[in-house]
């Protein structure tokens, strides 16, 4: 993926400043308890599984960070990264695997994601278009509906879900650690980005909630795509105030409001507080979604 689609990206989701140096970033790294860790940077949030098997990752962020990122896994391990899943295709999550596809990491991911991670895409909601990425940056390995993995002595489950934040999202469920990696379906920094251009649905991101929430439980870990790790308590919360905005912006919209007669509303002001992301873009994403049909 190219910076500046990457620097747009991630400052129209309110998660990097405009202008990031990427040597000042610290990569640190937190337990989540059986081997199962976080890593934060700058970008998504990365899931990672070490144990005598192999290093298992969940999304590896921008390409400038590989080094430091494989310098956190090395705190914890010496051995190599032998898999990377992508939760979906923007860059903020799958930047590095051009880095660690040559190091010999096998990348997998949705069927979806290596479709448009191979061909020209267009983000409409930033005005950008991204170049197919380097052979060596795709998934060799796709799937349609979910993966298990067995290592480091858990079961790994990807599962795709519904059109959500795209059309290729997966969450990432380690069984034994009881840990889920939600991917942008799940943004505990602020109110979803649904990336109209990538198929994304507002229902899909309420679905996936709902989804997670039934298999999960209080003890349950969730690493967010972004924002700090939670649990399921947080994420219905986080729900319940997205469904709350798409239903107001609906209803809205059917009474023939205009997009900023919608805005005027400030119909997120509730949630602000909690999640002060990505306010105003998810309301133009609702609305178009719903003057379309």
């Amino acid at each position: 993926m190219r910076l500046p689609f990457i620097a747009a990206f991630l400052l129209a989701a309110g998660t990097l400043p405009a202008q990031t140096n990427y040597d000042t970033v610290q990569v640190r790294a937190t337990s989540l308890g059986r081997g199962v860790h976080v890593l934060f940077g700058a970008g998504g949030n990365v899931g990672l599984s070490v144990g005598d098997d192999a290093v298992f990752v969940v999304d590896d962020q921008f390409a400038p960070l590989t080094p430091k990122l494989l310098a956190a896994i090395r705190t914890l391990t010496d051995k190599p990264v032998k898999f990377v899943l992508n939760t979906h295709w923007h860059g903020d999550h799958t930047g590095g695997n051009e880095n660690l596809g040559k190091a010999g990491a096998l990348i997998v991911a949705h069927d979806n994601v290596r479709r448009r991670m191979s061909t020209e895409q267009f983000m409409a909601a930033m005005n950008q278009r991204v170049a197919p990425s380097p052979k060596e940056a795709l998934p060799v390995v796709t799937f349609t509906d979910a993966v298990t993995f067995h290592i480091n002595g858990d079961s790994v489950v990807a599962t795709h879900i519904a059109p959500a934040h795209t059309d290729g999202d997966a969450f990432v469920h380690f069984a034994k650690a009881n840990v889920v990696h939600m991917g942008d379906a799940f943004n505990n920094a602020g109110l979803p980005f649904v990336d109209l251009s990538s198929g994304g649905a507002s229902q899909g991101v309420i679905s996936a909630a709902d989804q997670v929430y039934a298999m999960t439980n209080a003890q349950t870990k969730i690493i967010p795509g972004h924002g700090p790790v939670t649990d399921r308590a947080r994420l219905k919360q986080w729900r319940d105030a997205v469904a709350a905005v798409r239903n107001g912006v609906q209803a809205a919209a059917r009474a023939g409001r205009s997009i900023d007669e919608v805005l005027a509303l400030k119909l997120g002001a509730p949630y602000e507080k909690e999640w002060p992301a990505g306010h105003d873009r998810f309301v133009r994403a609702v609305f178009e979604e719903t003057t379309r049909r």
